[in-house]
């Protein structure tokens, strides 16, 4: 039986779905809201239970000989959220009681970090586990920061030799698009957004650089399909052998946001049209221009099976989802 935090959501519902094809108990941790979307991101699933956020400790205390791994993907996720309070209970809180359950019952333990503890790049995307390196990276929001304090709470903790999971990995996912994803409003991948522009009224909006070492729309990020991120968490969950550490997940390869227009309006027949908009005031000196992920690391640890090309991705995403009546995984 494995726990999925956040297992109505995007990467976890994702994950659910792999698990149950391969006949895997799963229990979906979240809230579903009054939405249509979550819940349908797990109606063809096979669940053993739902279990509310705040519940799931408990749950984990009641049932610990059961549980194979616990897959914590739950968080706010939004990188505009200025609760800080409630980010703060959601992402560090829950994610230390987690740890703390998964170590003292024995559990394997797979968590979402992020890409955006790197802050702008300047010093990198080195998936390091040092306090050197740590220590200096300056996340731009407060989500970003929250997943930097906890992947700083699991290092210190190791350090201080106090009891960790059997096996533990820390994902540092970059920028995740696919299937399920409706749900997150303006923080859906761009992907998505440019499907629906595209088929609203036959153009695409990007953003304008206001940076001179980037062309409009010539903004680069490192798109990494969701089924890759899947295949990653489960890799490390049921490798056989402890690969615990902190790894990046994206696909390698850094592509501009005009490519990704380009690929699909060439996946749904339609001539490219490009409008271009000014960056809002509220990303404004805490925009990305460029995100990498070396992979160097999780090669390293065995992890062999080719990334998705960016035009694959999308032609998946765009002709198998978003163009069918069911959208769903």
């Amino acid at each position: 039986m494995y726990l999925i935090t956040g297992g109505a959501g995007f990467i976890g519902s994702n994950i659910a779905a792999a698990l149950d094809e391969c006949g895997d108990d799963i229990v979906i941790v979240d809230w579903l809201g009054t939405s249509d979307f979550k819940w349908r991101n797990i109606a063809k699933r096979r669940i053993r239970a739902i279990v509310r956020p705040e519940e799931c400790i408990e749950f984990v205390e009641e049932n610990a000989a059961d549980v194979s791994g616990i897959f914590h993907m739950g968080a706010i996720s939004a990188t505009t959220e200025t609760d800080v309070d409630l980010i703060v209970r959601s992402n560090i809180n829950l994610s230390s009681a987690l740890w703390a359950a998964a170590a003292k019952y024995g559990i394997p333990f797979v968590y979402a970090s992020s890409a955006a503890t790197y802050g702008d790049g300047s010093l990198g995307f080195q998936d390091r586990f040092d306090e050197e390196y740590l220590s200096q990276l300056r996340p731009l929001n407060a989500y970003g920061w929250s997943k930097h304090v906890f992947d700083r709470m699991v290092l210190a903790s190791i350090k201080r030799g106090e009891p960790a999971p059997p096996v533990w990995a820390g994902l540092k996912f970059f920028n995740v698009y696919g299937p399920n994803e409706y749900h997150k409003g303006s923080q859906r991948s761009v992907a998505v957004q440019l499907h629906t522009q595209i088929r609203a009224d036959a153009r695409a909006r990007l953003f304008r650089s206001d940076n001179p070492d980037y062309a409009d729309g010539g903004q680069l990020r490192d798109f990494v399909w969701v089924g890759d991120c899947v295949e990653v968490a489960l890799w490390l969950m049921k490798a056989g052998e402890p690969q615990s550490g902190l790894y990046n997940v994206g696909s390698g390869e850094a592509r501009s946001f005009r490519d990704k227009a380009e690929i699909i309006f060439r996946n749904v027949g339609a001539p490219v049209e490009i409008e271009y908009v000014d960056l809002p005031k509220n990303l404004q000196g805490k925009y990305q221009y460029y995100t990498c992920a070396p992979l160097e690391k999780l090669r390293l640890a065995g992890y062999n099976q080719p990334m998705t090309s960016l035009e694959d991705g999308l032609q998946r995403y765009v002709l198998d989802h978003l163009e069918q009546s069911d959208i769903f995984v």
